[in-house]
């Protein structure tokens, strides 16, 4: 891990950027902590992190301002300026022709398009989750939230030190990823605009059912797929401060 620049931002938040390689990422700790401070991976869809940026940094500020929480995301494969996945790309275009067509998306499109995106990203992860717990200023346990939610599905099957998940119920899911559901068994917050009109509303309940926690808490809010309410993120908040702490 290589720290390419640090700022201290006006809450006292400190953001550094680093590279892992050829992943760049963005690390949030609170200035003011005096031991070392547990971890959110904050995901994202695969947008580029600098379209994403005022979104994840809003939510790591806020973990690191009031809940001395460290907050890290790193760029997924094929986005912002990592080499283009041709592949992926053109999954892409035949979903958004499927969609713009207004018939169904089919599941070859939704597993070319996610599959081998949870195969490259988990990888890339938990290399990064290396990384961060190398920090001295860092400790676990380490909570995992936001979407592709198939990447937190794959995350929380497989990494151990994710011990707590806020997923975001808002992107398309391939049938493999419901068994792997079945296997989760940490707790869980997933948020659900009831009106995402890129998510096929059953499929995320059926999802929820699915998983094997015990401890599985339901947010589901009126609204488009950005129109999750701003109070959402005080509940994900206490949500990790229960499990985190």
């Amino acid at each position: 891990m290589h720290f390419t620049s640090e700022n201290r931002l006006d809450d006292g938040v400190i953001e550094r950027a680093f590279t892992l390689g050829e992943i760049p990422g963005i690390l949030w700790t609170p200035a003011s902590a005096t031991t070392p401070t547990p971890l959110i991976l904050i995901g994202h869809p695969p947008l580029g992190l600098s379209r994403m940026y005022p979104r994840l940094a809003g939510r790591a500020r806020y973990y690191a301002a009031e809940y001395s929480f460290a907050s890290a995301t790193i760029e997924l494969p094929g986005s912002g300026d990592r080499p283009r996945w041709p592949a992926v790309e053109q999954a892409r275009a035949d979903l958004r022709r499927a969609m713009e067509a207004g018939g169904p998306v089919g599941d070859e499109i939704v597993d070319a398009l996610v599959l081998p995106l949870v195969e490259k990203a988990v990888p890339e992860w938990r290399t990064a989750l290396d990384a961060l717990l190398s920090l001295p200023e860092i400790d676990g346990p380490v909570g995992y939230e936001g979407g592709v939610i198939s990447i937190g599905i794959r995350l929380a099957v497989v990494e151990p030190r994710i011990v707590a998940a806020g997923l975001f119920a808002g992107s398309l899911v391939p049938a493999a990823m419901f068994e792997e559901a079945r296997q989760v068994t940490i707790p869980l917050q997933v948020l659900l605009q009831w009106d995402d009109e890129g998510n096929d509303r059953q499929a995320a309940l059926d999802l929820f059912d699915a998983f094997a926690t015990k401890e599985k808490t339901l947010h589901a809010n009126m609204g488009g797929h950005t129109g999750v309410p701003q109070f959402e993120l005080e509940p994900g908040a206490r949500f990790f401060a229960r499990h985190l702490r």
